[in-house]
């Protein structure tokens, strides 16, 4: 059975974040589990996710799914806007909220850095300074 797409395409959120990813040394967009998906060999990010609380889930629907290292997975997790993401939380994965208000700057080194956890070292090394 196919997943249900769950992101509207239009979403403008969306849209900054997939100009982001996809500037990334062969970077890609699938669609996994009813969310756009960024990767090479490997995802790097999704956009949307969940928390599992009390048996139900709670979407986080704009909001992009990234890893980090682990010492700075606990300082982002320390804010609101973070969350574990149900499924990839336990694999060292945060989910970080998006709003109209994001900075996007940030969103960049998240991304950056969930990259290089995941990219391999040819990869890594053509990335440029990107902002």
């Amino acid at each position: 059975m196919a997943h249900p797409i769950m992101f509207d395409d239009a979403d403008p959120l969306l849209a900054r974040l997939r100009a982001l990813a996809l500037a990334f040394p062969d970077a890609a967009e699938k669609i996994s589990h009813g969310h756009p998906a960024f990767f090479t060999t490997k995802v790097f990010a999704y956009y949307g996710g969940s928390v599992k609380i009390d048996g139900a889930y709670q979407q986080h629907e704009q909001s992009v799914l990234v890893l980090i290292d682990p010492g700075e997975r606990e300082a982002m997790l320390a804010q609101d806007r973070c969350y574990v993401p149900a499924y990839l939380g336990a694999s060292g994965w945060i989910g970080v909220d998006l709003t109209d208000d994001t900075g996007w700057d940030e969103v960049n080194e998240l991304l950056d850095a969930s990259y290089r956890r995941t990219a391999g070292a040819r990869r890594i090394a053509r990335i440029t300074y990107r902002s």
